[in-house]
């Protein structure tokens, strides 16, 4: 989606940045946060806990309360 800068909608930032542009620092930050050793690497017992979080939470899992049958 292109940035419309309308009313006070400032020019400024990382959030008006061009899309790519975003993506390459975004990447810059990662690599050395990896070089640096200060990157967080998931286990896979903490990546399976995460994903059925995020599956309850998006209430696509588990039982939300409602009768569904």
């Amino acid at each position: 989606m292109a940035n419309q800068n309308q009313g006070s909608t400032s020019n400024r930032g990382f959030a008006s940045m061009d899309e790519n542009k975003q993506r390459e620092i975004a990447s810059q930050g990662g690599k050395a946060a990896h070089e640096k050793g200060t990157a967080h690497e998931f286990s896979s017992e903490e990546a399976r806990e995460a994903g059925r979080k995020g599956g309850q939470n998006s209430h696509g899992g588990g039982n939300q309360g409602g009768n569904n049958g």
